[in-house]
């Protein structure tokens, strides 16, 4: 019985820290997408004009909290190594 309890406790525990992980991974990536898109767009560079616009988009199509982190760094590494 004291099992079944711990097991409950630890699902409904993973059950609220998915989703606020996932809203806020998705808004500092948002907000950091929102830095690359307005630098791109003042510079007329296409590369962190493009990046704002995946750190904006992203989040609404990965649920998985560890791939949020993943892209996202991965993302706005991106302009760093490609210079266009």
């Amino acid at each position: 019985m004291l099992l079944v309890a711990q097991m409950a406790r630890h699902h409904c525990s993973k059950l609220l820290m998915g989703p606020t992980a996932q809203l806020l991974w998705g808004m500092l990536f948002g907000s950091f997408g929102l830095g690359f898109f307005i630098y791109g767009k003042k510079q007329k560079a296409i590369v962190p004009f493009f990046s704002g616009i995946g750190l904006f988009i992203f989040p609404y199509f990965v649920t998985e909290v560890y791939m949020i982190i993943l892209i996202g760094v991965s993302i706005m590494l991106l302009p760093y190594f490609v210079r266009y």
